[in-house]
């Protein structure tokens, strides 16, 4: 007998291919085992055994005469004698005797074999081949949708990610935390979900700067299980959530598995409709005796013969057997086609899921990827549920949030410590997949800058940094725990925030009733004739500095909610022209303004209404006349002011009347002629005139006896005046890049000076009085090596020793 494990590679699939098989195809498996069974067996009885056996058939008188004659004879010949009459003396046994044909056994094995051959129904002869085929072809359909290529390579990957996914200890992990808890605890997190969706202010519990989804308290990451996943097992788990998303993308395409499995049910269908029909017409046709006339009289003698289907009896059996089989199996399949278009198998909703692990966020999927989703589930709905946890963002920044806890301790975050701009000490993290838990711990610091970092959750524990006054956040998606936005809005004092999309902008920064610094970087505007303002900043009550750095054409309506309160406004326009500027008077209390790259083509005239102004910065603007600065001479305490990087050509004389100047700024500019006037200012401590035009210095320069800063670097200026060295306070004094020839003998009157650049200019020899200024060493000395030698060594080795 042919053993059955020989069509085993008919039906041959991967073993893990078991969760895609449902209850209905697992049951018709095995009904085609069965039918199998029954082909095979039915075919090895043909092979081994007497398919039929024939015997001459006795023939009526009314045939022709010769037959009657040989028939006649034949029976003559077979007619048994009477048997004797038995006596009480003389008792005989009876011998049974049949009727005798006079046929040998090949002739016999002729008839047989013509007989089966001529008289058989082909129904008797085949029926054994033909459940073997259809059985085979029911094996086929049912498994062809894991060998088409176009389907199989989705079917392994699915497979080999869902089983990763089951047997992750982060699957584990991740719904038995969710699993603990009670009714209570559900129902709070979906009252604090409800209100979060619904913006309620900067006072509402869980706050973000975009609609984003809110998080179970479960996933709010304890460090005393922070270090239960390692570092191996954590970044396999990152691996799978990249794996499911490209997976999701790639299957949700199309339902190509959908229609193949359909496809194959429907032909399933079909053929055990026909097998029914015919089968059902056809199994009366396997009968035990067979009549059969061929014409071989002439080899055997005989014409007509009875024959008996050895088989027949079996035969008809199984093929009722068969017939029920295929009944079931069919009425399986019209299940199963009820079950493929009753239901909605081209969608799959997570909805029992995140009810039950509490994971709001599993999003429900659609075509290949939701049909494998219900196969499953007709599996075990467990692989589905634990497979969600990879769909899930929430899950996935908590896995992250672990393997950044592992990865960025303690210790290796207090390495990273610097100081700031502001004295203040700093943790720069950048690019990071998250803010990192251990953060925390770091109980002195003072300034937390995030760049570049996607979903940054500041959680409660932000309390424990007692000492922390200034948070930066560059590019950061920032959400915030309620009590978190409590502990900033009592201690945050400094606050920037750089962004690309108005939407990075966190809302909760406007009710930071402490703060007293605030930076924003970023663009507020999508058109540059439309400006987008920003919310009101009346809040901040105690906001001192406020520095936007945009593109706005007018000051912000926020601006000027706080107008009465700020010290110091700075506004970088990059480019962008700035109009509209009379909210600038209601500034009354502000004591430095910046107006950088703003295009002005003049001095804002509301500039001259800040009585309080102390400094004042118009860098990169379009100025090119400053006219107007006689009215800076009732800003009776401005004692800054930046006009740099601009196109003015001249200074005008009544800037003598800014008696109270201290700071003055003219580099990168036009200017070729300095007013003696200039000079009249006799409190200015700082001027810069670089990068001119200057080739004259008026001796009147000798006036400025608080002189401690003097700059004509990149100038034409061809000789100094001796005036220059009367200013015996003067510590910085930069030369550099003029066409000066000789440096004068009385620079050595410079007792205070410790930086001094001469170099770019024509000098052949430095002055010996150079000794005579005991501040200036080596490293403040900027000139060309050649040219320090040429001062005696004396004086070298005094300026290389500290």
């Amino acid at each position: 007998m042919i053993p059955v494990t020989e069509f085993r590679q008919f039906s041959e699939q991967q073993p893990a291919f078991r969760v895609l098989k449902p209850w209905w195809d697992v049951f018709t498996d095995y009904l085609s085992v069965a039918m199998l069974m029954i082909g095979v067996f039915g075919c090895t009885l043909q092979v081994m055994q007497d398919k039929i056996i024939c015997l001459p058939k006795r023939v009526q008188a009314s045939q022709n005469q010769s037959s009657v004659s040989n028939v006649s004879q034949a029976v003559a010949s077979t007619t048994p004698l009477p048997p004797p009459k038995p006596s009480p003396t003389n008792p005989v046994t009876v011998e049974m005797k049949g009727l005798k044909t006079d046929l040998d056994l090949q002739q016999y094995s002729f008839i047989n074999q013509m007989c089966y051959e001529r008289a058989l129904h082909w129904y008797a002869k085949y029926f054994p081949y033909l459940v073997l085929i259809h059985t085979l072809v029911f094996m086929l359909c049912s498994n062809f949708w894991f060998k088409f290529p176009g389907s199989s390579s989705k079917i392994e990957h699915f497979i080999s990610i869902l089983g990763k996914c089951f047997d992750s200890p982060w699957t584990t992990r991740a719904l038995s935390e969710v699993s603990g808890e009670d009714s209570e605890e559900k129902d709070n997190r979906k009252n604090v979900s409800r209100s979060n969706a619904t913006p309620s202010g900067p006072e509402g519990g869980l706050v973000n700067s975009q609609s984003l989804k809110s998080i179970p308290e479960k996933f709010v990451v304890d460090k005393s299980t922070a270090g239960a996943l390692d570092k191996k097992e954590g970044e396999q788990a990152k691996a799978l959530f990249e794996k499911v998303k490209k997976f999701r993308l790639h299957v949700e395409e199309g339902d190509i598995l959908y229609a193949m499995y359909v496809r194959q049910t429907v032909l399933k269908v079909i053929k055990f409709l026909i097998i029914i029909a015919y089968n059902s017409a056809l199994v009366s046709k396997v009968q035990f005796t067979v009549d059969c006339n061929v014409d071989i009289q002439d080899m055997t003698g005989y014409k007509n013969f009875s024959c008996n289907h050895t088989m027949a009896h079996l035969f008809s059996k199984l093929s009722f057997c068969y017939l029920c089989f295929v009944s079931i199996y069919g009425l399986t399949c019209l299940y199963t086609l009820y079950w493929l278009f009753y239901r909605s198998l081209r969608e799959y909703s997570f909805e029992y899921v995140r009810q039950e692990t509490g994971i709001d966020d599993i999003p429900d999927v659609k075509n290949d990827f939701a049909f494998m989703l219900h196969m499953i589930d007709q599996y075990d709905p467990l692989y589905s549920k634990r497979f969600a946890v990879f769909l899930s963002e929430v899950s996935e920044n908590k896995l992250k949030q672990l393997n950044l806890n592992n990865e960025w301790t303690p210790d290796k975050l207090r390495q990273k410590l610097q100081t700031n701009a502001h004295n203040r000490l700093e943790l720069p993290l950048i690019m990071l997949s998250g803010l990192p838990d251990t953060v925390f711990e770091i109980t002195e610091l003072q300034s937390l800058k995030l760049e570049i970092i996607k979903n940054v959750m500041i959680p409660a524990t932000i309390a424990q940094l007692d000492n922390l006054q200034e948070l930066s956040l560059h590019q950061c998606s920032v959400k915030i725990h309620s009590a978190a936005l409590s502990f900033l809005k009592e201690n945050l004092k400094v606050l920037s925030v750089k962004f690309d999309d108005m939407r990075e902008l966190p809302p909760w920064m406007y009710g930071l009733r402490n703060l007293e610094e605030l930076y924003l970087v970023g663009s507020l505007s999508h058109d540059i004739y439309k400006n987008i303002t920003l919310e009101s900043l009346r809040d901040l009550k105690s906001l001192k500095i406020l520095s936007i750095k945009s593109n706005v054409s007018k000051i912000p309506q926020a601006v000027v909610d706080v107008s009465s309160h700020l010290q110091k406004m700075c506004i970088h326009n990059d480019g962008t022209k700035l109009v509209m500027l009379n909210n600038l008077k209601k500034m009354t209390n502000l004591t430095e303004l910046e107006l950088v790259h703003c295009d002005l083509e003049r001095i804002p005239h509301a500039v001259f209404s800040l009585l309080s102004l102390q400094e004042l910065d118009l860098k990169e603007n379009n100025l090119k006349s400053i006219e107007e600065i006689v009215s800076f001479q009732h800003l009776r305490k401005l004692t800054v002011l930046k006009l740099w990087y601009n196109s003015i050509t001249y200074i005008p004389e009544h800037i003598k009347k800014l008696t109270s100047l201290e700071r003055l700024f003219f580099s990168h500019n036009k200017i070729e002629v300095l007013p003696s006037h200039l000079f009249l200012c006799n409190k200015i401590r700082y001027l810069d005139l670089s990068y001119n035009d200057i080739r004259f210095i008026p001796p009147e320069i000798g006036v400025l006896q608080s002189l401690q800063y003097f700059s004509i670097t990149c100038n034409k200026v061809e000789s100094l005046p001796d005036e220059l060295y009367f200013c015996k306070k003067l510590k910085t004094l930069k030369i550099g890049k003029n066409s000066l020839s000789v440096l004068s003998p009385k620079i050595g009157n410079l007792l205070f000076l410790s930086y001094l650049d001469v170099k770019g200019n024509h000098f052949e020899i430095l002055p010996p009085e150079l000794g005579d200024c005991r501040a200036l060493k080596r490293a403040g000395l900027v000139v060309e090596d050649a040219l320090f030698e040429t001062l005696p060594s004396d004086v070298r080795e005094q300026m290389k020793t500290e």
